[in-house]
């Protein structure tokens, strides 16, 4: 069991004598390889040694302190957690209790846990433990340990499944015996599902993972008897992996788009040579069976959300006939939301793929059965995901399943309809060339803006946007669900959803104003983000019609605007002046801006304003 899906470093030694001098950035590519334990540990040291003060994270992350519970021991899991965080480029700091005081951790104000203050709390108990309270009776302390967490800290709740590690008494039948415990620990991970979604708690699903890599590969009974480790040592990095990408998924960072080599990759064979007739694809073979396999497994990604792309070095009318005329095709034209087919290298093309959908870079998984154009993107591109490929393409779906790059929390509406709306966008962009002036073009597309408050039915999808948006937002600034529930009724806030609905389509809720009372007659607007893919239609100054006329109702003359720069947001730099705002004095590296509502007369635009 190991991170098959990273490449292998050959020059470890070398990379750790060198690593007095690396970058965050730099420790970000060391932790994408292929980490044993012992590595896994080792670079955990040296970040340590290296940022003595606490590791920078990636532009656009925050600081994570998470805090893991436990009745077992779980000090060697903590290296990995980290390790697995610094992957995503999020830092992480954790705290585990003492062995086996997660409850008094929990009650006792003047606790260690307390004094950490995390942001998140995994809940790692293990199963002997679990399965010995009886299947109901796990699940009512369960629910017990969560709503305390919630109450006491506030933030996401992680929930470790059991590791089915009791031994069977009766065999294939099992559940059949009154109270053994293999059974009993099956039917507390069943009813975990259903009682975490009702809580909102997030699952670490490892009774999934032994299903995948057998128990032994997770469980070491030397270790368990030895020091009360229920995970074995060797699992620690796949078991730190699988946390880092929750931790990501709450931020916002998981993958979105899954871009496609096409030669050998999405098919076998090479189309300019053999001739769409001579590709190996469909059933009949074996081989061409593999190949509809990792097609049908980016069917169903774009279904649930995931952007699907084209990256070849190909003639491009060779390619397109493929997906056109192949009679085995699960894939067609109409599912990808970016073709690029021709003969540049493919970092170019993938700088061109992120450009042409508004997307960052880090956003894209690149698959290609080439290992030369792998560790060209790689050495190109650090930021996008490269898997490795086994040999035969029978694995080639596996492996990337296997990696967790598109790890999500929830599913929304607007997750499911994403394919849909870039392909529209397209068609945006196409009438967008065509029109013969700007005013013209949006006009034709007849906007509507659609907002309301925050509530219940948004809410997981406003978590998801602030949470994920870095390019348009003027301070970056992230939230929790339970942060966002709290402002649907906060009577010093205006909090806002905003949705565009025009001609070709419904683009989702695309943006979010967050606005909070700051003495008596003036509100601060701590975030306002919005998607890139509606830029340059005038959604800015409709969105701060709605923002003001809000603002107004609760008594509020005045919009303190701020501007928080990073990295990514450079582009939303003259977004307050640009709407009639006045410069203030910085505060520290943010900056002030000033609009005074007895003054302010929203323009006439193309776009009508509807409250949902």
């Amino acid at each position: 069991m190991s991170l098959c899906w990273l490449p292998d470093l050959t020059d470890w030694p070398q990379a750790c004598a060198a690593a007095g001098d690396l970058s965050f950035d730099g420790f970000v590519r060391l932790a994408s390889t292929r980490l044993d334990a012992s590595r896994t540990n080792q670079l955990d040291r040296l970040l340590a040694r290296r940022f003595p003060d606490g590791a920078p994270g990636a532009p656009g992350t925050r600081p994570v302190r998470l805090a893991v519970l436990s009745s077992a021991t779980v000090a060697h899991l903590l290296p990995a957690i980290r390790i697995g965080g610094l992957r995503r480029g999020i830092r992480v700091e954790t705290y585990a209790g003492p062995f086996g005081a997660y409850w008094q951790d929990l009650v006792d104000p003047d606790s260690g846990l307390h004094a950490f203050a995390p942001d998140a709390v995994l809940i790692a108990l293990d199963a002997f433990h679990l399965s010995a309270l009886g299947a109901e009776a796990a699940l009512a302390h369960l629910r017990d340990l969560w709503r305390g967490v919630r109450e006491r800290f506030g933030g996401p709740v992680i929930q470790q499944t059991l590791l089915p590690v009791a031994l069977p008494l009766l065999g294939a039948n099992e559940h059949r015996l009154a109270g053994a415990r293999h059974a009993t620990i099956a039917r507390i991970n069943h009813a975990l599902r259903e009682a975490a979604d009702a809580a909102g708690v997030d699952l670490l699903a490892l009774d999934d993972q032994v299903a995948r890599h057998g128990r032994d590969a997770w469980h070491d009974p030397v270790w368990w008897l030895r020091a009360k480790q229920e995970v074995a040592p060797a699992a620690a990095p796949l078991y730190g992996d699988l946390v880092g990408r929750l931790l990501a998924a709450g931020q916002g960072l998981s993958k979105k788009c899954l871009v496609l080599d096409l030669d050998n990759t999405l098919w076998g064979g090479v189309v300019g040579d053999d001739g769409v007739a001579g590709l190996v694809l469909g059933s009949g073979s074996a081989e061409g069976e593999a190949f509809l396999g990792l097609q049908a497994y980016a069917r169903d990604l774009a279904a649930r959300g995931i952007i699907l792309a084209v990256v070849s070095k190909n003639d491009a009318a060779n390619a397109l006939e493929a997906f056109e005329t192949h009679p085995e095709m699960l894939l067609r034209r109409g599912d990808i939301a970016a073709f690029l087919a021709n003969w540049d290298d493919k970092a170019r093309n993938l700088r061109r793929v992120a450009a042409s959908l508004g997307i960052g870079l880090d956003a894209l998984v690149f698959v290609d059965d080439n290992p030369f154009e792998r560790e060209l993107v790689r050495a190109e591109l650090p930021m996008v995901a490269v898997p490795e490929l086994p040999e035969d393409p029978s694995g080639y779906a596996d492996r990337i399943a296997q990696a967790g790059y598109f790890e999500a929390l929830a599913i929304t509406p607007e997750d499911r309809a994403r394919a849909g709306l870039y392909a529209a966008n397209a068609e945006r962009t196409l009438a967008a060339a065509e029109a013969a002036d700007l005013p013209s073009y949006l006009a034709g597309l007849a906007m509507r803006l659609v907002w309301r408050p925050f509530d219940a039915v948004g809410l997981a999808r406003i978590v998801q946007l602030v949470n994920k948006t870095n390019q348009f937002n003027l301070t970056t600034r992230r939230i929790t669900e339970d942060e966002a529930r709290g402002l649907i009724d906060d009577p010093d806030a205006v909090a806002l959803q905003v949705r565009l609905v025009d001609r070709l389509g419904d683009n989702g809720m695309i943006g979010i104003v967050i606005a909070r009372r700051d003495g008596s007659d003036a509100f601060v607007v701590e975030t306002w983000l919005m998607s890139c893919r509606v830029l340059g239609r005038g959604v800015e100054a409709a969105m701060l019609a709605v923002l003001a006329g809000a603002v107004a109702e609760r008594g509020g003359r005045a919009l303190i605007g701020l501007y928080r720069p990073s990295p990514k947001n450079a582009m939303v730099a003259g977004h307050y002046p640009g709407l009639g705002f006045t410069p203030l004095e910085p505060d520290g590296a943010t900056e002030r801006h000033r609009l005074d509502l007895s003054a302010y007369r929203p323009e006439p635009g193309p776009i009508r304003i509807d409250r949902g």
